[in-house]
């Protein structure tokens, strides 16, 4: 393998927000292989929270799709030009991109980088070969590992496996006011983002107004809810609400991911879904107890940043690495991918989960017994 020593780095990762964090440890190796190396990141807009602030990245370029959709097809064309042409101007030396599809092939084929890392695939005949470098299929193995792939490319070495988020003062500072006003022992509380914006990774309403009620009134440890500012989000949390029988604090819809984060790096454990905010609380080395059904846990648990190798060797069941904890049935069918059972935006295989192996685990990370 020839060795490279670029100067200015593109990575590329137009996905969601919790795809966006998990490429902090491939931003991280690549400075401490190349510590005089520029590194930027282009990310859908909504996700730069992620890897703002990042001191290993220089800049943080946000592709706005939501927007560009909107326009007729042939602005649509211009603006998407515009935004490759404002990339090229860059003049990266080596452009990484972390996902398949052709937006990001188009991109690497206007960039003017010299080394182009991505994936094979796609039809289309302009950027079908248009990278120097490719890596392999994903398979089932943890998307962060997947986007170290990159280094492996070049024989690089891989110091360390840590996924990092990072906010400022004045964060920190909005988030002590919440909870002194919320008149909270700050230091012993549990975190529980209830909800997603994908209604199918869900639990059953009931199920998580239990969990809820066994946190405050059996172990006595008041449980703070976050939800994102979302209608749809807002409504699922208010009827679990409605069910409870304590009296959680709700902070949904108060604060951004950043602030999220900070309330969550207070907490004692984390449990939820699958979502952006599982991997912020692992990120943080905060115990996660997390629910999944049509995702698989090999490729999206929640990552120890204590560990160097994932601890997920099963596609569904209940499963461990270092201090995090996933409840799943087991289920042929899962994880399906698919978006509830029969396009219902309800996954079956959530909606029973075994209540009294919850307790058990949520009493464990609480109490170590």
């Amino acid at each position: 393998m020839n060795k490279i020593n670029p100067k200015k780095i593109l990575i590329m990762k137009f996905r969601n927000i919790g795809d966006v964090l998990l490429i902090t440890p491939l931003i991280k190796n690549l400075k401490l292989n190349f510590p005089n190396a520029i590194i930027d990141v282009a990310v859908n807009k909504g996700c730069e929270e992620m890897v703002t602030l990042n001191p290993n990245i220089n800049e943080v370029i946000i592709y706005d799709r939501a927007k560009i959709k909107k326009y007729s097809p042939i602005k649509r064309i211009i603006e998407e030009i515009k935004f490759a042409f404002s990339i090229r101007k860059n003049s990266y030396d080596m452009l990484i991109n972390t996902t398949e599809g052709d937006r990001g092939a188009q991109l690497a084929l206007l960039s003017g980088a010299e080394i182009k890392v991505g994936y094979p695939g796609g039809k289309n005949i302009f950027t079908k070969n248009v990278f120097t470098n490719y890596l392999p299929k994903q398979g089932f193995r943890h998307t962060l590992e997947m986007d170290l792939d990159s280094l492996r490319e070049f024989d690089l070495e891989i110091k360390e496996k840590k996924v990092e988020i990072f906010w400022s003062l004045k964060d920190e500072e909005i988030v002590d006011k919440l909870l002194n006003k919320k008149d909270i022992v700050i230091k012993n509380f549990i975190h529980i983002h209830a909800v997603s914006r994908w209604m199918f990774k869900c639990i059953s309403d009931v199920t998580m107004a239990k969990i809820i009620d066994f946190c405050e009134n059996e172990l006595k440890i008041k449980v703070l809810l976050t939800a994102a500012p979302v209608s749809q989000e807002l409504d699922r949390l208010n009827n679990i609400l409605s069910l409870c029988k304590s009296s959680p604090i709700s902070l949904a819809g108060e604060l951004t991911l950043k602030q999220t984060a900070c309330l969550n790096k207070k907490a004692k454990i984390f449990i939820g879904v699958d979502t952006s905010i599982m991997h912020l609380s692992a990120a943080n080395n905060i115990p996660v107890l997390a629910f999944f059904g049509p995702s698989g846990t090999d490729h999206w648990g929640p990552w120890d940043n204590d560990c160097m190798e994932s601890g997920y060797t099963k596609r569904n069941g209940f499963q461990t690495m270092g201090k995090h904890r996933v409840i799943a049935q087991t289920r042929d069918c899962q994880p399906c991918g698919k978006d509830g059972c029969d396009g219902t935006k309800i996954s079956d295989c959530l909606m029973n989960l075994d209540f009294e192996f919850i307790k058990k685990n949520i009493n464990e990370m609480v109490n170590g017994y």
